[in-house]
């Protein structure tokens, strides 16, 4: 399939679209400019001084008059503009591809390479968050402002997550298998202005230092560093040091693998880059949702620098200190959650080598333009202004034609070459949602080929349902919907036959803000989807039944800003107390007690979940089969959207493999 680079066919229409727009875009901006004021004073009246009240209300009385006048004037253009726009939104295609060619060892003809379906099989790292990305008059209403600022930043925090090299750090204990919360997350912290990195309980010796200064882009300086003359060789070419912790409590620590001391010994030599880690709790306190442990991947993905080398991590250019990731010996490893077969965790920062990413709400073009800028720094392979505009009508669905003004707000972004794409608009959309394109986007991507050059293939479904809580037969039609489209897609790209397969799927992923949880009482509806009979959700035990170390994913729009979460580490802190959950969560409405705001101490669960990864259990290819293998709740992005963006990391292998 060829993807569509240009959102036009020809250059004559881009041309006619770049005219037109230009024509109608100065009345956009400034009906946007004078609703602005409005909404944000409507979010912030009860924040607000009566001094700022005031000023504010001064500042909407001088200025509504200007912004009226220059309407009136642009008006006869932006008429003219509309008249050539709309009609040519019925040739316009219903996304933008965007590649920026890697050649090195993380681009994606490296990464194609470096799996041929053998071995111990391999993980994979997906991701989903709302951004909040809408023209700024409406992002407002959300508590959230500078749309264009917004995304840089958050461009920039996802690349620094998922960009930093892992670390190995191995724990030396006779008794204990974890490390508390305090002692990990202080092992390398956020160092203040003056670069110094805080102390390190008694209890944990650091042996090397694992700080990590990138910067996330890709740089020949970088490769340099990442390659090193002495010809040893990476797994997947990323970076890890290794690091030994002993444990200060008594008895002999248990026999060493000989061959993994001299990985230790050699990656705490060598190690140029260090990894932030995932923050957990201790195993007594309340509300502990954390797990230290690092994914199988993890564990062979080392990097054994030469005896003697030496590192220096200031020698790498970056603006973030990173904490480590803290995983245990493989010998000894044993898991916090006996009960449990993946790690979940409370996340400070995106995973490391993070493979795929679905966002939702990225209305506003010149944002999603800027998060592209961003993004490709470390994603090859991107998708965004998918969607479509002006008139559409679904004949078999309704008869009345309704008029888009704004894009589904998908944006996807793979490390992995993207094969074939479709995108469904949902013909059932009401009220404030039928002026935005919602749908669902599916993708079908290439992670290897096996020895007998059979493609090793993955299909992707990335979604944002119908928003007003009330529209429950609405969202559940839409689940139908997401189905077909997806068994239709599947269908239409299959290259392969039972006789003679030509590839192999592996994995099937959902994902999105399907706005509705698995604890409200009226969501029930959505609750008992056909689809999560065929769709496994990590979080999920049953319909209306969470699991204890869940959280919700959608945030009090009126704590946003609060000091207590302005930064992705104090974040995290809160969310792992129930207190703090409480206070900074969104929960569902309590019919009886009002609205949620005065009613905390009522407030019963972990939130509203309504960001979901779903895998599916069913159409993979025979002896495939894919385990969840860790799972977080993100708060990196804190401060700039309402909501918690989740990752999973999944690990496929085959029969033969275990066989093996």
């Amino acid at each position: 399939m060829v993807l569509y680079t240009t959102p036009f066919a020809n250059s004559c229409l881009c041309a006619l679209h770049t005219v037109s727009w230009a024509l109608l875009s100065p009345f956009c901006c400034l009906v946007d400019r004078l609703l602005t004021p409005f909404t944000s004073f409507h979010i912030n009246k009860n924040r607000r001084g009566s001094d700022q009240c005031f000023l504010h209300l001064v500042c909407i009385i001088l200025f509504t008059p200007i912004y009226l006048a220059l309407l009136l004037a642009v008006l006869p253009l932006a008429f003219l503009g509309f008249l050539l726009w709309s009609p040519l939104q019925s040739f316009r295609r219903p996304y933008t591809y965007s590649r920026l060619e890697d050649k090195g060892p993380t681009g994606g003809a490296a990464l194609l390479g470096e799996w041929r379906g053998t071995g111990s099989g391999k993980s994979f790292c997906f991701a989903s968050a709302n951004v909040c990305l809408l023209p700024e008059s409406l992002a407002r209403l959300n508590n959230v402002f500078h749309v264009q600022r917004r995304a840089k930043e958050i461009g920039k925090r996802i690349r620094n997550g998922a960009s930093r090299p892992q670390i190995k750090i191995y724990i030396d204990s006779p008794t204990n298998t974890s490390i508390s919360a305090a002692s990990f997350s202080s092992l390398v912290s956020p160092q203040g202005s003056d670069g110094v990195a805080r102390t390190v309980p008694g209890g944990i010796k650091r042996t090397a230092s694992v700080e990590y200064k990138g910067d996330g882009g890709h740089s020949p300086s970088d490769e340099a560093v990442n390659n090193p003359a002495s010809g040893d060789q990476t797994n997947g070419g990323e970076d890890a040091c290794i690091v030994r912790i002993s444990g200060d409590e008594g008895g002999r620590p248990p026999e060493d693998d000989p061959a993994t001391d001299s990985q230790a010994r050699n990656g705490a030599g060598g190690g140029q880059k260090g990894q932030t880690p995932n923050h957990s709790q201790r195993d007594g306190d309340s509300g502990s949702l954390g797990s230290p442990s690092a994914s199988r991947e993890s564990l062979v993905k080392a990097r054994a620098a030469v005896d003697g080398s030496s590192g220096d991590p200031g020698a790498t250019n970056s603006k973030l200190l990173y904490k480590t990731s803290v995983v245990k010996k493989a010998a000894a490893r044993k898991r916090r959650h006996p009960d449990e077969a993946f790690d979940h965790e409370i996340s400070a920062f995106f995973p490391a080598n993070l493979d795929f990413l679905c966002l939702q709400e990225v209305f506003d073009k010149q944002a999603a333009a800027k998060l592209k800028d961003q993004l490709h720094g470390y994603f090859e392979y991107i998708l965004y202004d998918v969607g479509i505009y002006g008139c559409y009508q679904c004949c078999h669905c309704c008869e009345a034609c309704s008029f888009k003004f704004l894009n589904s707000g998908l944006f996807f972004a793979s490390r992995y070459p993207i094969m074939d794409v479709a995108y469904h608009c949902y013909p059932n959309g009401k009220c404030e949602d039928a002026l935005a394109s919602k749908g669902a986007l599916f993708l079908k991507v290439q992670v290897g080929s096996t020895p007998q050059d059979q493609r090793i293939v993955g299909y992707i479904s990335c979604t944002h349902l119908q928003a007003p809580a009330k529209d429950s037969a609405i969202r559940c039609k839409q689940l139908h919907l997401l189905q077909d489209w997806l068994a239709e897609f599947r269908k239409s790209t299959s290259s392969s036959s039972t006789a003679n397969p030509e590839e192999l799927v592996v994995f099937d992923i959902i994902c999105g803000d399907f706005n509705f949880d698995n604890c409200s009482s009226d969501d029930k509806l959505e609750q008992q989807h056909p689809l999560f009979t065929r769709y496994k959700d990590p979080c999920r035990l049953g319909p209306g039944e969470e699991k204890s170390w869940a959280i919700g994913t959608l945030l009090d729009t009126y704590n946003l800003h609060e000091e207590e979460v302005s930064t992705p580490e104090n974040l995290q802190k809160i969310l792992e107390s129930e207190e703090g959950r409480r206070e900074y969560l969104a929960f569902p409405p309590n019919k009886s007690s009002g609205c949620q705001k005065g009613r905390k101490d009522l407030l019963k669960g972990n939130g509203r979940r309504i960001d979901y990864i779903l895998h599916g259990v069913e159409g993979l290819s025979p002896d495939w089969k894919a385990e969840v293998e860790e799972f977080s709740f993100i708060t990196q992005l804190s401060g700039l959207t309402d909501h918690l963006p989740v990752a999973m990391r999944l690990m496929v292998s085959s029969g033969e493999e275990e066989a093996a």
